[in-house]
């Protein structure tokens, strides 16, 4: 029987192809995580020759990179085709000669078509919480660093879109989930350490945005891709009518001064690759992933 918890690939990739030509003017979130994320490459003594975004999107963070490391070869990575489109366009790369156009593939983080130690810094943005196999991603980022290498990452953790999930439990009773569970901080900080990956880091902060009802909330979701990839979701349940319960339900619980809050935990992360050889992988393990009851 298939994980009712485990992510639908070909749903989270058709929502980021349906989101990817307005992606932008919705992701005000993710490029604020993103923005933070890079800030703290300032405190990284590291002049890499070949970078990568796993899970770039529309390739907000390509440009940046090429700033900051003017002699690297910057590469983006995205499950979506549209999101590469938009990302092999991004930033008017003729006005920078100094920049290298970057090359931008279609692929899975959870199996990369790389060579072995191929790169010298691994960046994620928002984007781990799309996987199913997080040992195997990690697996794959260590295989791909270079002795040296850097893996600078964010997701979120459990307290995302707790609002949300209350809402829909209290219109809907039944074991079937209706948001995207996230991983805890020191589950993804194990999976580092099984990896094999040296001196890793992790902290985390906390997000909230307002929206001026429960349908504005829905569209920026929606916008970014956002919707209920799980394997085990209800199909066919929610129509207008018992949206707008879930609606008044969230506004009953959640409404502060006539505007909803919506709860982001931002989960961020780094480790380095040593010279040690990387351990071996067991085969079939994998964090399980759990929404919190």
């Amino acid at each position: 029987m298939k994980d009712v918890f485990a992510i639908d690939k070909l749903r989270v990739r058709a929502a980021f192809e349906r989101a990817a030509p307005h992606y932008q003017e919705h992701a005000a979130l993710q490029q604020e995580v993103q923005r933070r994320l890079l800030e703290r490459l300032d405190w990284v003594r590291l002049a890499p020759r070949r970078v990568i975004d796993l899970g770039c999107g529309p390739g907000d963070a390509l440009m940046p990179l090429a700033a900051r490391y003017r002699d690297a070869r910057v590469v983006g990575l995205d499950l979506a085709h549209g999101m590469v489109v938009r990302a092999r366009a991004q930033g008017h790369w003729w006005r920078r000669p100094w920049i290298r156009r970057p090359w931008v593939l279609c692929a899975d983080m959870e199996q990369l078509p790389l060579a072995d130690q191929s790169f010298d810094l691994v960046v994620s943005a928002a984007s781990l919480q799309w996987v199913n196999d997080l040992d195997r991603v990690f697996a794959e980022v260590r295989r791909v660093l270079a002795p040296g290498g850097l893996w600078l990452f964010s997701t979120f953790g459990p307290d995302t879109l707790r609002e949300l999930r209350t809402a829909f439990a209290d219109v809907d009773d039944s074991e079937t989930p209706h948001v995207n569970a996230f991983l805890d901080m020191h589950d993804i900080g194990d999976a580092l350490v099984r990896a094999g990956f040296a001196d890793p880091v992790m902290d985390q902060e906390r997000i909230t945005l307002t929206y001026p009802d429960f349908p504005s909330l829905l569209r920026e979701l929606r916008g970014v891709g956002v919707r209920n990839a799980l394997a085990g979701r209800g199909r066919g349940l929610f129509g207008p009518r018992r949206l707008r319960a879930v609606g008044a339900a969230y506004a009953a619980r959640f409404e502060e001064q006539g505007h909803l809050p919506a709860s982001w935990e931002v989960v961020y992360g780094h480790a380095w690759v040593s010279e040690a050889p990387p351990p071996s992988r067991i085969p079939g393990h994998f964090i399980p992933i759990r929404p919190e009851r």
